[in-house]
């Protein structure tokens, strides 16, 4: 007696979407770990799955928005420790400390992917936009902070948009120069770099007055 097809053939274990989808995602990540943007292709992806490469569509229109996912999900990471200081009512300078603790925890395990997203920016104009948006969203809750604590009293007068402006760029290009690329620095250098200079320019002394 001949034995089905379906009992001899082992069934393939079904995935649910969200489990493909963080695959796809993970995979993307490690290419960009390794090698630019401007390398990557679906098939590259894909080959670093167990899904096949038709199951790309299914969650991604193209490598694009693959990428501005990823810029998404990792901002959305740095923004929540950037809220230590954000959201804070302590006080501001140990505050400064925590989020910059946070920050580079996140840039430090996900610097070489932050520094490939922000090199794509010059090859895609999606790309660029969406990293640009992040950083306009750091800006504008940088200088929203800042224009409240001045009205405390806690902050000197002077610009809180450009003030901003100026720091969160200073501190994306420094993260990206020390977690953007091989070999790491120190964590422990970078966020007292970056305190010092955020403390001094926002609150006028690292102690305490």
């Amino acid at each position: 007696m001949t034995t089905p097809a379906t009992e001899s053939t082992p069934r393939r274990r079904r995935r649910s979407p969200e489990s493909a989808e963080r695959e796809i995602l993970a995979a993307a990540e490690s290419f960009l770990r390794e090698r630019p943007f401007h390398e990557m292709t679906v098939d590259e992806v894909m080959a670093r799955t167990t899904l096949s490469r038709p199951s790309f569509y299914v969650y991604f229109p193209d490598r694009n928005h693959l990428v501005i996912r990823l810029v998404d999900e990792v901002g959305a990471e740095v923004f929540a420790m950037a809220e230590r200081w954000l959201t804070g009512t302590g006080d501001p300078r140990s505050e400064v400390r925590a989020a910059l603790e946070g920050v580079a925890a996140v840039w430090s395990e996900h610097g070489l992917l932050l520094g490939a997203m922000a090199d794509a920016g010059k090859h895609d104009d999606d790309v660029d936009t969406a990293y640009r948006a992040l950083l306009g969203r750091f800006i504008d809750a940088t200088a929203e902070h800042i224009e409240d604590d001045i009205k405390a009293g806690l902050i000197e007068p002077l610009d809180p948009r450009e003030t901003a402006r100026a720091l969160i760029l200073m501190t994306e290009r420094y993260l990206v120069a020390t977690f953007g690329h091989d070999p790491v620095a120190p964590t422990e250098t970078a966020v007292d770099t970056l305190w010092t200079l955020w403390v001094r320019a926002l609150y006028g002394s690292p102690t305490e007055a």
